[in-house]
């Protein structure tokens, strides 16, 4: 399995692998970045994204097979998304893309 880095400053990139499994981690998101940089997680998984800051996030994805858009995710709310197809992802806040 290969690691994923950051596309830009505030953005996450996660790396779905072939095998299925049952859940994921959770990232937070506070001062436009993310906990973390990049994830590995496999394929099925889910990833709860928590909004840990005073303002709204919109994180979304548009990775080919694992598309979504949270909408306005305000601050203390979390979201699970569940990861579907194998391959890179590249996630970003759309109201702070960089």
């Amino acid at each position: 399995m290969r690691n994923t880095t950051f596309l830009s400053h505030g953005a996450l990139a996660i790396l779905c692998a072939a095998a299925a499994a049952a859940t994921g981690p959770t990232i937070t998101q506070k001062g436009r970045a993310f906990s973390t940089e990049s994830i590995t997680i496999k394929k099925g998984d889910t990833v709860v994204f928590f909004n840990d800051d005073t303002v709204p996030h919109n994180i979304m994805s548009t990775s080919k097979g694992n598309e979504f858009n949270l909408g306005s995710q305000v601050p203390g709310t979390s979201t699970p998304v569940a990861f579907n197809e194998a391959g890179d992802v590249a996630v970003i806040c759309a109201i702070h893309p960089g």
